[in-house]
């Protein structure tokens, strides 16, 4: 097979060997890349999961346009009916992603994520190799590019969760938020949930803090406010 035959068959409009290894190894390629850089973030869903949801979207394409492409009774039949069911049934796949903890919700990127690398899929199946391709690279840009301008705008703060066990009934966080404003920490949330049989609080505050932060000397300052059991980290992971 000379190289003008390969790429006529890669282009193809209807279903063939080549064309179909073709975007199976494309969608592949497509879904390491936003695997890889999910999995740098300390996600679950990385490079392996990516991968697989966008050959599973290419291959549904794939079918859709074979069977009525092959059978001539489906002549009329509708080629998109089995790729439909590809953008519903990833809902699935993305609720798995998010994490919800004490009314802090993390894994909402890597849902969107999963969303689109499932719609690329799709396209690399339809044989748009070039919108794929351009839509992968958007996509770096947003979880790379976005990500590093909005720690220059905040200066370097990130997203953190401060996790407080407390052996009383606390119903005010006022003392917690003048000790962030002491080590200038912005408080963006702050979720209580109470034990009243055991007489336990539990307070989870959503700050945004600098990376240079001294999170020894705020732990310090804080379980002298209220009887406390124990305080830890969380970074919120995107």
């Amino acid at each position: 097979m000379t190289w003008e035959e390969l790429v006529n068959q890669i282009n193809a409009i209807e279903v063939n060997t080549v064309s179909s290894m073709f975007k199976l190894g494309l969608s592949l390629i497509l879904g390491c890349v936003v695997g890889a850089e999910r999995k740098r973030k300390g996600q679950i869903a990385g490079i392996r999961t990516f991968a697989l949801i966008s050959m599973g979207a290419t291959l549904a394409m794939i079918l859709s346009i074979y069977v009525p492409q092959e059978y001539m009774g489906l002549k009329n039949g509708d080629p998109g009916r089995i790729a439909a069911q590809v953008v519903s049934g990833i809902g699935f796949l993305g609720a798995g992603a998010i994490i919800q903890m004490k009314g802090s919700v993390r894994g909402l990127t890597t849902a969107a994520g999963i969303w689109i690398i499932a719609a690329i899929g799709m396209a690399v199946g339809l044989g748009l190799y070039s919108l794929s391709i351009f839509c992968t690279l958007l996509i770096l840009f947003i979880l790379v590019g976005i990500e590093r301008w909005e720690h220059k705008i905040h200066n370097g703060a990130e997203s953190r969760i401060v996790h407080i066990k407390l052996s009383e009934i606390v119903t005010t966080e006022e003392k917690y938020i003048e000790v962030l404003n002491k080590h200038k920490i912005h408080l963006s949330n702050a979720y209580m949930d109470y034990n009243y049989t055991d007489n336990k609080t539990v307070i989870n505050l959503v700050i945004l803090a600098r990376e240079t932060t001294d999170f020894m000397a705020l732990f310090e300052d804080m379980r002298y406010l209220y009887p406390t059991d124990s305080i830890s980290l969380a970074t919120q992971v995107r």
